[in-house]
């Protein structure tokens, strides 16, 4: 069955061929998105999630494909093999993306999901379809501090040949500080989320935390999500849950998809998954503009990110 569904995804890539280039940003309600995501957007806005559904919301690169491996073998009680039926994207579809035919959009796989669901999202709050709230999901979000953010999403970027070019990186800081990066302004991004996660039940979490106490917060989801596993099932969803493991795990490291969206020989699609790499990136000039702009953007936000562990 896994290898049957990892197969037609890279088949389905592969027969879209020419479909794919660096598409183009359109902006809904001043989130820039993808132009394929955008012509869509109707049936997006109009999906109807099950009161079941669980939703994991991220802005791109905070940590999504962890976190949705770690809720996958929670819902699973930590077996690995069933958590290898096939690849993150099919097990737990992405709500919004919609690409080049043959390849399915995440809604046509929810279609054919039976709720219980696990849905993924970039979307911005003030952009989730309402049925989301109405129906009083479970909303898992995952913030990562600015910086560490930003480097992973530039390095992303050289590499997914379906969004923008990035360009220089000096230029890439600016685009990020101006909101004009895919899925739009990560400061906006992270306070939506923050602001609402009382009202709407969000277990909101740090990448900085997860990688600092990872079972600490294996046991927070575990929690959220209403179950309760044995200890050394814990320890083993740490462990399959590991940067290593689930950089050499086929199912979660992208390897399945083909070299016409995704170039890991430009960067890898998990890169380094550490806390501080933006020191490896910004010169104090950069640091001082960015800091700045920071304190400017986040002054009224009480959000305590990390920049360090």
């Amino acid at each position: 069955m896994a290898g049957k569904e990892e197969l037609s995804l890279s088949e389905a890539i592969m027969a879209a061929g020419d479909a794919f280039h660096r598409f183009p940003l359109i902006k809904v309600q001043g989130v820039p998105l993808m132009c394929h995501i955008v012509h869509n957007w109707d049936s997006i806005w109009a999906f109807r999630p099950d009161p079941s559904d669980l939703l994991i919301a991220t802005y791109p690169k905070a940590g999504t494909t962890w976190t949705q491996e770690i809720v996958d073998l929670l819902l699973n009680n930590g077996d690995a093999e069933v958590a290898r039926r096939a690849p993150t994207s099919i097990r737990i579809p992405f709500l919004e993306i919609h690409s080049p035919p043959p390849i399915p959009s995440g809604l046509s796989l929810l279609k054919n999901m039976d709720p219980p669901r696990v849905i993924k999202t970039h979307l911005p709050f003030k952009l989730v379809p309402e049925g989301f709230w109405k129906n009083k999901c479970k909303a898992i979000y995952v913030a990562r501090n600015a910086k560490d953010n930003l480097v992973s999403y530039y390095h992303f970027d050289r590499m997914n040949l379906t969004q923008p070019e990035p360009g220089p990186w000096d230029g890439y800081i600016h685009k990020f500080m101006n909101g004009e990066l895919a899925w739009g302004s990560w400061y906006d991004h992270v306070k939506g989320y923050w602001e609402e996660r009382e009202k709407r039940n969000i277990l909101y979490l740090f990448y900085e935390d997860m990688k600092e106490n990872p079972q600490r917060e294996v046991e927070r989801i575990m929690r959220y999500l209403d179950l309760s596993l044995a200890d050394d099932v814990i320890s083993r969803i740490v462990e399959l849950t590991s940067f290593k493991t689930m950089k050499e795990n086929p199912m979660t490291n992208y390897s399945f998809f083909p070299k016409p969206v995704f170039d890991q020989s430009i960067s890898p699609f998990m890169r380094k998954g550490v806390v501080g790499d933006w020191t490896n990136h910004f010169s104090p000039a950069q640091t001082q503009l960015f800091d700045e702009d920071y304190k400017r953007k986040m002054k009224d936000a009480d959000i305590p990110f990390r920049t360090d562990i």
